[in-house]
């Protein structure tokens, strides 16, 4: 999404949200022309839904796309706020399902004081972000110095084997939940976590949840309303079968069976990864 479109979003929701927030109706901007553009009226918008965040996602071959996705979807609607999506390289970064998103800045080019860092996690992608030193060193880095250092599914491992997760509590997928004691985190239940200024969120659609509070913190609940209602995010899955609490025991041993081989090899990783990184 460009610079200008991410713009007209945040115009768009801030907008939705003045309304929800005053009752006002839209307004033309031109009464006398019949073809002028609609316009809002944006009299009743509190100055403080306006900000100045710097907001860098990672992305790396193979991570789950909707861990990003739905975060960003979020943050691009905070008006004001400016988002790059950081790689190693400038080539088209591939998600674990084929879809292709082109990054606008390579590590050596973001390198300010970011608001928000948020990692996307992935299955085999993931694995190799943790061996891979230049990814490591730059999550390390800029998580040091984010205001707020935030991770999505099995992102939460890559922090941690960064170092950034020693002695604060966190979640992940709960498929990789058990590592995080290995890189030196505490695992605590919720569909997201938050312990000072790292916040964790379980597996890929619980992106959006952290999201979205995290929206409501950085402006406010009636603004944080007004994206989810833009969204219309209301989730009414057909299945009691997202969490292995109220899944099936048979899929829930099924699913966790096939990543058997991957925890094992992420377990290493992390652990070889967090004993380079962590405090003495």
């Amino acid at each position: 999404m460009s610079t200008l479109d991410r713009r007209q979003v945040g115009e768009a929701i801030a907008a939705f949200a003045a309304i929800l927030a005053s009752g006002r109706a839209f307004a033309a901007r031109d009464k006398s022309s019949d073809s002028a553009a609609p316009g809002h009226d944006m009299s009743q918008m509190p100055s403080r839904w306006h900000g100045k965040e710097r907001i860098a996602f990672l992305i790396y071959p193979g991570f789950t796309a909707l861990d990003m996705v739905g975060p960003h979807y979020m943050f691009a609607s905070l008006m004001g706020a400016k988002i790059d999506i950081v790689a190693k390289t400038l080539d088209p970064v591939r998600s674990d399902t084929g879809l292709i998103f082109t990054p606008s800045a390579r590590f050596e080019e973001a390198v300010a004081d970011y608001d928000i860092l948020c990692v996307p996690g992935g299955t085999q992608g993931t694995l190799a972000a943790i061996r891979d030193d230049a990814t490591i060193a730059y999550v390390r880095d800029i998580g040091q110095k984010a205001r707020f250092v935030t991770s999505v599914c099995t992102g939460s491992i890559v922090l941690g084997a960064a170092g950034l997760l020693q002695g604060y509590r966190a979640t992940s997928h709960w498929v990789t939940k058990p590592l995080l004691p290995i890189v030196g985190a505490i695992p605590t239940d919720g569909r997201f976590v938050k312990d000072r200024n790292r916040i964790t969120a379980e597996g890929v659609t619980a992106g959006l949840d952290f999201a979205l509070s995290l929206v409501a913190e950085l402006r406010d609940e009636r603004y944080a309303q007004g994206v989810q209602l833009l969204a219309q995010y209301a989730p009414a899955p057909p299945f009691n079968a997202g969490d292995p609490a109220t899944a099936p025991k048979d899929v829930t041993g099924m699913i966790d069976g096939m990543f058997t081989g991957l925890r094992q090899e992420m377990r290493a990783a992390a652990a070889a990864t967090y004993e380079r990184n962590k405090k003495p």
